[in-house]
């Protein structure tokens, strides 16, 4: 009876060892999302009708054991208190390797009826330019392919007088806690 007791301890000992290992090795290779960033932005305006958002996206993984496979990312710029879309554009799917940054620049056309007011209030002071991303993406960890996961992320972007992004921070960082507001913005996957 002493025998069997022992065993089934042992056995214990021996699950309990090896959840944790398993444990250990789940928080270890689980992914982290990556993060993208507004480096710089610039509206212009060369007519009276017509504008233009000059904007470079830093999109950075860092993860060491796990690349990433983008869909396409629905990129919005919106402004005012009922969030018109100035302007939107769609960067094709890619994949990024493991500890890897990519750098999107894109010259995009605004919409004239929400481009104007944007206008008018950055020559009046300094505006709020809001942006919302959404996409979906894939890890890939020692060959094996996750499911899609979702992301929707916003930033809120102080434009100064000049039409250029204010240069308090070196880059604006998106993410899923700004302002609830902003997820009004729907995916075309």
């Amino acid at each position: 009876m002493c025998e069997g007791k022992g065993f089934y301890l042992w056995l214990m000992q021996v699950i309990g060892l090896l959840g944790l290992i398993v444990l250990c090795l789940w928080l270890s290779l689980r992914p982290k999302s990556p993060s993208y960033s507004i480096l710089f932005i610039s509206l212009e305006s060369p007519s009276s009708q017509n504008g233009t958002i000059f904007y470079s996206l830093e999109i950075e993984n860092s993860n060491k054991d796990s690349s990433i496979y983008y869909d396409d990312i629905l990129l919005s710029f919106l402004y005012g208190q009922q969030e018109d879309t100035v302007a939107q554009t769609t960067i094709g799917s890619f994949h990024q390797g493991t500890g890897k940054t990519r750098v999107v620049t894109e010259v995009i056309n605004a919409k004239p009826g929400a481009f104007k007011p944007l206008l008018n209030a950055i020559s009046n002071a300094t505006a709020e330019l809001k942006v919302a991303l959404i996409t979906r993406l894939r890890y890939k960890t020692w060959g094996i392919k996750s499911k899609f996961h979702r992301l929707n992320l916003k930033g809120i972007l102080p434009i100064d007088s000049d039409g250029k992004l204010s240069r308090k921070k070196k880059k604006y960082p998106l993410s899923s806690r700004n302002n609830k507001k902003l997820g009004r913005v729907k995916a075309k996957h």
